[in-house]
């Protein structure tokens, strides 16, 4: 039977929030053309959704021009659109206020305070992230708030090498609740946690955890388009590598590269985007494991699910197609879900730009059943999907353009 859900859906197009936009600031598509660098034919295009407007560089470069922010393009958070979803966003307002009280006083009474146990933290705060890299929403969803609580009473009560440890853990659990709110379509959220990652991170006296959490910071410059800002926190992260020696310290510098990849070719500099995937391989061949250092997972199979992502993000399907042959044929099978159901999604999107319809719903729909929630609130998936209906509106399709919200 086909999914039916009572949620209130969004029926409106990335094209269509483009036009809403254009017409705000009252300018003509000719204007909208020639400030964004795209054609006035690529514009009617976008706008009346005959052509998908699903990648970032796109996107950025329509809201630079515009001075909007992604998401007024995006649509997003998006309203849940099954059970699953609603309960995986139930915990968001609740997060928001773990991340505003950062830094303020816990107040803790005698019984939290004595209970304080970071070992038993540690095994919490594993199994959250746990939860998230498999892509389990609802299960994060319950797990953050008071775990972030947690946390927070214990940096306050803990002191020494043990004040250290927990701001440790604390900057790890504010990264699990940036993926979780990114995974939701919660930017503003998600870029607030990303500071009181960096913040935490300060608290911990490892070198390495502040260079990690970078990382995020980075990718937060990168979403808006700020693309000079995001290379600065790159070169500087590798710089403060340098040549690394310990397993941590390259897992890091490949996980670097692969961001200034992505960072290059979103603004356009195919040729750097290309030379840092090749060193972010040469990276992961030395490392020889795939690892999740401060729960960023590198190694030789995040690297070569880059090498399908980035030909997406630069709107090379056939390249993207050619790549995913090979890299989904070894793709582990115990891989993390948040990953493995992602690159499913890129191999969606690589086969829409090279044409092949069937093949990109066959795609989408795998990447649907590893994760379904993440999937259903992927922006990507969702902007696609509704373009594809536009033209072909049969069976499937149709199926999962409803679980989506593309209908």
């Amino acid at each position: 039977m086909p999914y039916r859900t009572d949620a209130p859906q969004d029926h409106e197009s990335n094209g269509q929030r483009l036009a809403a936009l254009r017409k705000r600031r009252r300018w003509t598509q000719d204007e909208l053309a020639r400030e964004s660098g795209y054609s006035l034919a690529a514009v009617k295009a976008f706008e009346q959704g005959r052509r998908s407007l699903d990648r970032g560089a796109v996107i950025l470069a329509f809201t630079r021009a515009l001075h909007a922010h992604p998401t007024e393009i995006t649509g997003q958070p998006f309203a849940p659109a099954d059970r699953a979803a609603q309960d995986a966003a139930a915990s968001v307002a609740a997060v928001r206020r773990a991340l505003l009280r950062h830094g303020r006083p816990a107040r803790p009474d005698d019984a939290e305070a004595a209970a304080v146990d970071l070992t038993e933290l540690r095994h919490l705060v594993s199994g959250a992230n746990q939860a998230r890299q498999s892509a389990a929403l609802s299960r994060t969803a319950a797990l953050l708030p008071p775990l972030l609580r947690d946390l927070q009473v214990a940096v306050e009560v803990c002191t020494g090498a043990d004040r250290q440890a927990a701001y440790g853990l604390l900057a790890s659990g504010y990264e699990c609740a940036m993926q979780y709110l990114h995974k939701l379509g919660h930017s503003s959220d998600a870029t607030l946690a990303t500071e009181r990652v960096v913040r935490a991170a300060k608290h911990t006296g490892d070198p390495l955890r502040l260079v990690a959490a970078r990382w995020y910071e980075a990718g937060e410059y990168l979403s808006i388009g700020e693309h000079d800002d995001a290379a600065d926190i790159i070169d500087r992260a590798l710089a403060d590598l340098g040549r690394p020696r310990r397993p941590e310290a390259l897992s890091l510098t490949g996980a670097f590269h692969l961001k200034a990849a992505l960072n290059t070719a979103r603004a356009g500099d195919h040729t750097a985007a290309q030379q840092h995937l090749v060193r972010a391989r040469a990276a992961a061949t030395e490392l020889g494991e795939d690892r999740n250092d401060f729960e960023l997972q590198f190694g030789p199979t995040n690297a070569a699910i880059w090498s399908v992502s980035l030909p997406v993000e630069m709107g090379r399907g056939r390249e993207a197609v050619r790549a995913a042959e090979q890299v989904t044929a070894d793709l582990p099978e115990d891989y993390a879900p948040e990953r493995r159901s992602h690159h499913f999604i890129d191999v969606g999107r690589g086969y829409w730009y090279k044409g092949q319809r069937d093949e990109a719903l066959t795609a989408f729909l795998t990447a649907e059943a590893i994760a379904p929630s993440a999937t259903r609130m992927n922006a990507g998936v969702r902007e696609t999907v509704r373009t594809m209906i536009r033209t072909q509106r049969r069976g499937r399709l149709l199926e999962l353009g409803l679980r989506v919200g593309a209908l």
